[in-house]
């Protein structure tokens, strides 16, 4: 039996990255899912290859999109037990006089009021079933500063406090609300930042970089982060709620043993 046998998922962003990983994952442990995301050719290929699986082209920002992506759950599957809101992209960036507000706008809407419609129209759902897991994708962005770009720290901070608060007021309809926190993990959104473009050695420097980022030397991956999901989604966390979920290698904790000056590493003779 698998972990979410009966359930269906919505999970947002779902064609590629973590979310694609986190499809594949929530199939293989008996989940049925919504693959929503803008890249049609990707989703409708990966629904076809997992079978349990449809796709719904959804843009996050647009309440339609989402409010329709909810709705292909109930009306293909009868139900919604785990809304993914994982859909994002680095955003703007640059100094604070320099972002245009069009693009604060922009990163803003994909990054937080994608997450706000996701649990806007997945509540009455669960609340009706009396029974849910929400999760989205936060960062360790959202928790230390110098982590990411300002907008997008901005938001995801903003996401892991919405997790809070929406936690506090359907925890009384049995449907939690937690987030993830990823660190620095290989995804098609961290390699698109590659000037070459991820050719196969860009990709090994990357994961060569992101492994000197954090404790645990090697890189993050899409699939670390789908196991936290997959947590989450479960009966397992039946008791969690209003929760960040770290998962960055011990990135957050402090600086990797191996990087500390020799005196904290090597043992000193006692004196007198």
């Amino acid at each position: 039996m698998g972990r979410l046998d009966g359930k269906v998922a919505v999970i947002t962003g779902g064609a590629s990255g973590i979310g694609e990983a986190t499809a594949r994952l929530f199939v293989a442990e008996g989940a049925r899912v919504v693959i929503a995301d803008i890249q049609d050719e990707r989703g409708e290929s990966l629904a076809r290859t997992l079978g349990d699986a449809v796709y719904q082209r959804t843009d996050v920002t647009r309440e339609d999109d989402v409010r329709a992506a909810v709705g292909r759950a109930t009306g293909d599957f009868g139900r919604l037990d785990c809304m993914y809101n994982n859909a994002g992209f680095i955003g703007t960036v640059g100094p604070v006089e320099e972002i245009p507000v069009e693009e604060w706008e922009r990163t803003i809407n994909v990054l937080l009021r994608g997450v706000f419609l996701g649990m806007k129209y997945a509540a009455p759902v669960m609340k009706a079933q009396g029974a849910g897991s929400i999760i989205s994708t936060a960062s360790v962005a959202g928790l230390v500063a110098g982590a990411g770009p300002h907008v997008y720290t901005t938001a995801k901070s903003a996401v892991i406090h919405l997790t809070r608060s929406v936690a506090l007021e359907l925890a009384e309809n049995n449907v939690r609300v937690n987030c993830i926190c990823p660190g620095g993990i290989l995804t098609p959104l961290v390699l698109a930042e590659v000037p070459d473009g991820a050719s196969a050695q860009a990709i090994e420097a990357v994961k060569g970089a992101l492994a000197q980022y954090q404790p645990i030397r090697r890189a993050g991956m899409p699939e670390d982060i789908a196991s936290a999901a997959l947590w989450l989604a479960s009966d397992d966390s039946s008791f969690v709620t209003g929760h960040a979920l770290v998962v960055d290698g011990g990135a957050t904790t402090g600086t990797p043993w191996r990087n500390q000056p020799p005196g904290f590493r090597v043992r000193q003779p006692a004196s007198g």
